[in-house]
């Protein structure tokens, strides 16, 4: 039998074997992926793709400064992927990333990890209102498969079944586990990949997930209510220019829409670019909306004579100023940086990250120094880097970055998670499973609930930032991660305090925090004895911390939390 090596040895004969430091490189890098293997199901005979667990302690502080709690990494022979989050318990989208030719997939692969850190890092700071972490998944397909995202999608979901629940296979589970800790997983849509969240809640049920019911939720956006924000306190009204990417199609960009009634110039989706001057027809748009389409199904009938439609797939097409379009994917990656698309309002609701960044930033300034934007509401997560926002924000643009006005999403999934937590299969199939085209009466109630809170939530954060803003002079990008660190480190810290012994606070906190309507139903025994602590722990915390951060700033004097409770207990 050949011995087992050491890992100092293993990496002597390495050194001893190779021909270059390249090669030494490469092997040593195997090694250090092998150490860090927690869970894999290599072995396992039956898999759709080849998942890891890994233990993310061999990232390099420097360039990844907020450790993860957990990392999987999934290869199939359609895609490569990655599932990242910062708690235990934690939620976030998964992403499909597509690559229109050779050099965008080459691109895409060596900042996919770095793409899904940032994705996750940001949710993270989103999700200062809900028990649930920030997490987010990425699945890059092959060159050869970008027609069939489906199918990469559902072999990812199993392969990271397959190291999250073990002995539900016909053939025998074969799967390494050095972590020897249950874990759960949530997931929610994100960018093409909204219409198979019922898929993989019906596959984790098959799978034997405990949890399936709550295991991927829909998604509702309150971007809207920080436009709203913006119009009341500068005493506008809602007939404004704006300017958006992310079209009618996606589930951000659509809601925009509809619930909007301002003058659109343009729109920037997948399939090119639409725009008029005089404003895009408004019934034609929410048709759009409300169909799920791409604006290549906009009927330009309705533009005015100004207005025009680019596709991506045009070439040569000539505006009215005498502007020849060589390559409209060209024309639609840019058309945020053009000239044209100057508005009252921006809204980002699509686009790859980082789309306005140091380096472009000055295309969105006149010679003067003002920007052609007033008021920027980012949507799409990580649409512009840091160091832009800054410098708009030097140039007067009044911009919320996507960690605060992008966080509806996930507290809606929370909510929905809570729900299913709460109720037993049977009740949850009476009081939340549409059947047949009919909404049950107590979801529909529960629907409406869920926007009241999201929409409070994302008042209160509004409120917080325009406040301490004007207060302190400090760019709202920097006080709304202020704001959302000072939550999540203070709700881990308010979850280990004596406050969570001390029982008839912590009815009384729970009361508030949990949905009326589910203690209405169950009551809060029946709600404390079916939600697992751990999640009844981070309620208890997220509620405590976000309102009191949101009242007091991120750095409250020395005696302000408890005033802040001795105003809970007297209310």
């Amino acid at each position: 039998m050949t011995p087992v090596l050491s890992e100092q040895e293993l990496l002597d004969t390495i050194r001893k074997t190779v021909a270059n430091t390249q090669e030494y490189l490469i092997f040593e890098s195997c090694v250090t992926f092998n150490k860090h293997v927690f869970k894999t199901n290599f072995y396992q005979p039956t898999k759709c793709a080849i998942s890891f667990r890994m233990d993310p302690k061999f990232l390099p502080q420097l360039e990844y400064p907020t450790p993860l709690f957990g990392m999987f990494f999934v290869v199939g022979s359609e895609f490569r992927g990655f599932h990242l989050r910062f708690r235990d318990i934690a939620r976030g989208g998964i992403r499909i990333v597509k690559s229109r030719n050779a050099e965008a997939y080459s691109i895409n692969l060596r900042s996919l990890f770095d793409e899904n850190y940032n994705l996750a890092n940001t949710q993270q700071r989103k999700n200062k209102d809900i028990p649930e972490g920030g997490s987010k998944g990425t699945i890059l397909l092959n060159p050869d498969t970008q027609g069939n995202p489906q199918f990469a999608f559902e072999n990812y979901v199993d392969a990271l079944l397959d190291v999250v629940v073990v002995g539900a296979r016909e053939v025998q589970d074969i799967i390494v586990d050095l972590y020897g800790q249950q874990e759960t997983l949530f997931f929610g849509p994100d960018e093409g990949t909204a219409d198979y969240m019922d898929w993989a809640a019906l596959h984790a049920k098959k799978r034997g997930v405990n949890s399936w019911k709550a295991f991927t939720t829909a998604s509702r956006m309150t971007l809207h209510q920080y436009v709203l924000g913006i119009y009341e306190k500068l005493g506008l009204d809602e007939k404004t220019i704006k300017m958006q990417t992310g079209g009618s199609d996606g589930d951000l960009g659509s809601n925009e829409i509809l619930i909007s009634s301002d003058k659109t110039v343009g729109i920037v989706d997948g399939s090119g670019v639409l725009y008029d001057p005089a404003g895009i027809d408004r019934s034609e748009l929410s048709r759009l909306a409300t169909e799920r389409k791409m604006v290549n199904h906009f009927d330009c009938a309705r533009l005015s004579v100004a207005g025009f439609r680019v596709l991506v797939d045009d070439t040569n097409v000539k505006l009215l100023d005498g502007t020849v379009v060589h390559s409209g994917l060209k024309f639609r990656n840019e058309f945020h940086l053009n000239s044209l698309a100057s508005a009252d309002l921006f809204v980002p609701c699509g686009g790859r990250p980082e789309a306005i960044d140091v380096g472009n930033v000055h295309t969105l300034l006149h010679p003067n120094g003002s920007a052609r934007f007033k008021y920027i509401v980012e949507g799409a997560n990580l649409f512009i880097t840091q160091e832009a926002r800054l410098k708009l924000e030097a140039a007067g643009v009044i911009l919320f970055k996507d960690a605060s006005a992008n966080k509806g999403g996930v507290a809606s999934s929370s909510l929905e998670v809570l729900a299913a937590l709460a109720f037993n299969d049977a009740e949850f199939s009476e009081y939340m499973q549409v059947k047949q085209g009919v909404v049950p009466a107590f979801c529909a109630e529960y629907v409406q609930s869920v926007q009241e809170f999201i929409e409070k939530a994302a008042r209160m954060e509004f409120e917080a930032l325009w406040t301490e803003g004007i207060k302190s002079g400090i760019p709202r990008s920097i006080l709304s991660d202020s704001l959302s660190l000072g939550i999540v480190k203070l709700n881990e810290e308010l979850q280990q305090t004596s406050l969570w012994g001390n029982v008839q606070l912590r009815k009384l906190i729970l009361t508030e925090a949990f949905p009326k309507l589910l203690i209405d139903k169950l009551g809060l025994d029946t709600l404390l004895k079916r939600v697992p602590e751990s999640y009844v722990r981070a309620i208890f915390g997220c509620f405590l911390a976000s309102r009191f951060v949101y009242k007091y700033g991120a750095n409250p004097s020395q005696f302000a939390f408890f005033e802040f409770l001795a105003h809970i207990c007297a209310d």
